[in-house]
């Protein structure tokens, strides 16, 4: 979906919900030929919401006159009318845009799906978000505050009731500058259901058959409770005191000694999904290191690695481990079993890319280069020099590495030469020089491009791992 539906004010929310499912069914050879009324059964809207979101897609937009849905009226030889035939207008290279799935569309009301479609954006740019950010772009489009801003109790709201659907989880104070951190997920976390009893916009705390908006009153919701103290007016707030899971406990300790766990509540629950393979050593840390591991999670999650690849990271160090710090399960955890090693690329993962599971390209250079620069520095052969004496002189002992490379049975090829060996190389030759030169003189001759990717095979094949 083009982002600029997403974040325009002049497109209503039903908008996004019918330029995707107009766009998923012009995917078809013959193109979205369903009526209106088919639309608004799909999407659980009525069909006059689902004629004013498509008036908004068809007609010229008011501020660069873009189409977003071209719609063809169709008529029978007999005269008699048609479904229309409607496509989406084709996007330019630079355009910025956002994946929907469109089970999103058919589960969720269109201003739910607006505040998805814009957690999905900001996530997949690792964009920090605040409550008052989500309520800047969501809209009033009837009414008297048409055309203005949600406030940040509504945003709340909307939050609140889009993760409680599954398609979103909230990370509560996990993000930048202790914002809250939001995860969109590519299918709901629970069953959703598809029918829609009416549709909710939102736009104030009345019923929207009429779209119109009552006036309510709310108190705010905070964190924690607030408690004025008799002297000085000041403000105290006190830490929650019942117990309500492994995110959350009765207090925090500032005690040194060893404590369980479940009951000091010094890990949120991204904390305790990524400690996993190491939950058994948990009461053992010192709830200082629970508190700075925590923070260390956090941070990782925010800039952008997964609560997956952080487990399986720790479960593959842990498992080579037999006595981390000398028995300080927290110090290792800090220093060693959180810790991303590989090259400056972010996908790299011990030089293995992650997503993939092949060797990254990077670390494979940059060790080639290595190799080549320590082959250049080697000293020559030292030749010891016999003693001036009468007696029988040993002849000369030559020191030479062990065991003595094998000589080169090829001359040095001009640069012409090398290019054409190069163009009409095969694998199976380049593969022969692997096994007849090595792999630096193999580099050397046909280059990485062509040496590196049977490097990797041959690991593979071996039953190694890429390093």
């Amino acid at each position: 979906m083009p982002l600029r539906i997403v974040v325009g004010a002049q497109y209503r929310d039903a908008a996004l919900s019918v330029y995707i499912k107009v766009a998923a069914l012009a995917m078809r050879p013959e193109g979205c030929t369903a009526k209106v009324s088919v639309l608004a059964e799909y999407l659980g809207l009525s069909k006059s919401v689902a004629e004013r979101g498509l008036k908004d897609l068809t007609n010229p937009d008011e501020r660069d006159g873009l189409v977003e849905v071209v719609t063809t009226r169709r008529t029978l030889r007999g005269g008699r009318g048609q479904s229309a035939h409607r496509i989406v207008r084709t996007a330019t290279p630079d355009e910025h845009f956002v994946w929907v799935p469109v089970r999103a569309a058919d589960a969720l009301s269109p201003r739910l799906l607006r505040l998805y479609a814009l957690i999905a954006y900001a996530e997949a740019r690792s964009v920090p978000l605040a409550v008052g950010d989500l309520g800047g772009m969501l809209y009033h489009h009837t009414g008297q505050k048409a055309g203005q801003h949600l406030g940040d109790r509504q945003a709340a709201r909307l939050i609140e009731e889009l993760a409680a659907t599954g398609w979103i989880t909230v990370h509560a104070r996990q993000g930048l500058q202790g914002r809250h951190a939001y995860e969109a997920h590519r299918h709901p976390l629970q069953p959703v259901q598809l029918e829609h009893a009416a549709p909710v916009i939102h736009d104030g705390s009345g019923a929207d058959d009429h779209a119109g908006s009552l006036a309510s009153r709310e108190d705010q919701r905070t964190d924690r409770p607030v408690k004025k103290t008799g002297v000085g007016g000041g403000i105290r707030r006190r830490r929650p005191t019942g117990s309500r899971g492994p995110g959350h406990g009765e207090k925090r300790s500032n005690t040194s000694g060893p404590q369980i766990a479940q009951e000091c509540g010094d890990l949120t629950r991204r904390a305790w999904e990524v400690l996993e393979p190491v939950r058994h050593e948990l009461p053992a840390v010192r709830p200082f290191l629970l508190r700075r591991i925590d923070a260390e999670i956090g941070r990782q999650l925010a800039a952008g690695a997964g609560t997956e690849r952080l487990t399986a990271r720790l479960t593959a160090r842990w498992a080579s481990t037999d006595a981390p710090r000398r028995g300080d399960v927290g110090r290792w955890i800090l220093g060693s079993g959180l810790v991303r090693r590989g090259c400056r690329l972010d996908s790299c993962e011990s030089g293995t890319t992650w997503h993939t599971g092949e060797r990254c390209h990077l670390c494979a250079d940059i060790a080639a280069a290595q190799s080549d620069a320590a082959e250049a520095s080697e000293e020559p052969p030292v030749v010891a020099t016999p003693p001036r004496q009468s007696a029988p002189v040993r002849p000369p002992t030559t020191w030479l590495p062990w065991p003595p490379p094998p000589p080169d049975p090829r001359p040095e090829p001009t640069p012409d030469e090398r290019e054409q060996l190069r163009k009409a190389a095969t694998p199976a030759a380049v593969r022969q020089a692997l096994a007849e030169l090595g792999a630096a003189a193999a580099i050397d001759l046909y280059g990485r491009a062509l040496v590196l990717p049977h490097l990797a095979t041959d690991q593979h094949d071996d039953g190694g791992t890429p390093a």
